[in-house]
This record gives C-alpha cells, structure tokens and sequence, in this order.
C-alpha cells in the first residue's frame, strides 16, 4: 500500500521503536514490586505490558492485587522511572540510526507526531533529554485519552495535522502499535528490535524493518517525493 501525494504523516511510538528503555522500564517494575513484597515479574511479563497505560499494563501483570493496591504498584512504578532519570548522567539511549531517520524525514518533508503509552511527563522528559521539541509537531500519550491498542492517539495527531489515514503510517515496535494502526486505517509499519518479537508485530504489520536503514528506505519509498515550494 502507498500513500497518495501530497503531505505525509509519521506518527512514531517511543519505548521500543525510538528509544531503548528496556532496562529502565524493566528495573522499575521490578523496584515497585518488591516495594509490595511481590514476586518480581519476569522481562517477558514487562514487555507484553509496554505501550499501554501503565495502570492497564499493570493489571495484567498482577491480576490478583486490589484496585488499591494496584494504584499504590504504580505510584512505586512511576516512582522509581523518576528515581533512575535523577541519577547522574542518566539517559534513554536512542537506537542506532533513529536520529538521522528522523532528520532525514524532515527534511523530506514529513510530518512527525508522536504516539506513546508514556504519561505526559514522561513525554516531556524524553523531549528534552534528545532535544525533541522542535521536531514532533504534536505528541500524543496515556494521559489524553484512551491508550493503545485503541487508536485515538492516531486519530488525535491526524485531526491535528490536518492529513488523512492516507497520509499517514503508524511505527511501532509492538503488536499494540500495530492493532491501534488498524484501527485508525492508517499503514502499519513495524520494528523488529523492541519489544514484542519479530513474529508478535509481523501478524498485524503491512512490513516490518529490520534495521533503520531499512525502515527510512520503506517510508521514503511510499511516494512520490514532496514537492516542498508547492506541496
């Protein structure tokens, strides 16, 4: 599927497809466990959960908690992410080549949005740690509404953008992503290095990049290029 002419719309998920924050997503779950006496949760159990609302996610992990105690699990979550981007030197480190794929789309002309199960405030402190502000023009997250696999994330950064599902590719790096991409009616582009593992994003992708390189040469290649004077 290509895109028809004209101004083009890629609404970027963040833990996972820009940023690898497996080690801090996983430490601070298994941080706000052990701050409940629980059974620490596998990395298998963590990465399932990653891309929906934290207190979604969180339920699934630990079903049998109160609706009390499983407020009290994300305030300790939250809690300690905020803990380890205190500490000195601290960062989320970008995957090799998200960078210059985002720079390179701009300057071709995309659009950037972005779609997340981050809260706000962590949205505002991954903008600032890779000096974000002035690249994504409107930022989508947990706290606007209802979260992944539903896609008014999608919907919210098109109706923003003003550009239609076909304009508009959804990347993602988990099976959340991709299912919210459908739900929308926008092209679902998957990653194969976050998350959710190669087969898990593959069953609801229209493709899958395996590398960065990849993945610039898959939108680019979607249509013809923009003409930025007349657009």
């Amino acid at each position: 599927m290509r895109l028809k002419s004209g101004p083009r719309l890629a609404v970027f998920d963040i833990d996972g497809t820009l940023v690898d924050s497996r080690e801090v997503i996983h430490g601070a779950a298994l941080a706000a466990f052990a701050a409940l006496n629980l059974a620490p949760p596998s990395y298998d159990q963590v990465r399932h959960i990653v891309g929906l609302n934290l207190d979604v996610g969180l339920a699934m992990i630990a079903p049998d908690l109160s609706p009390a105690g499983l407020v009290e699990l994300e305030a300790h979550y939250k809690a300690a992410f905020h803990d380890f981007h205190r500490q000195p030197g601290f960062t989320e480190p970008l995957y090799a080549g998200a960078a210059e794929t985002l720079e390179h789309l701009r300057q071709a002309g995309w659009r950037l949005s972005m779609a997340t199960g981050k809260s706000r405030r962590g949205v505002e402190m991954v903008m600032a740690m890779h000096g974000w502000q002035d690249l994504f023009e409107t930022t989508h997250c947990a706290d606007d509404g209802p979260g992944k696999p539903h896609p008014a994330m999608i919907l919210a950064a098109m109706k923003a953008q003003g550009i239609g599902p076909e304009h508009t590719v959804m990347i993602g790096d988990t099976s959340h992503d991709m299912i919210m991409a459908k739900g929308a009616g926008v092209r679902a582009q998957g990653v194969s290095w976050g998350f959710h593992t190669l087969d898990e994003v593959a069953a609801h992708a229209d493709h899958v990049a395996q590398d960065f390189s990849d993945l610039k040469t898959q939108l680019l290649g979607l249509a013809a290029p923009i003409d930025l004077v007349n657009p």
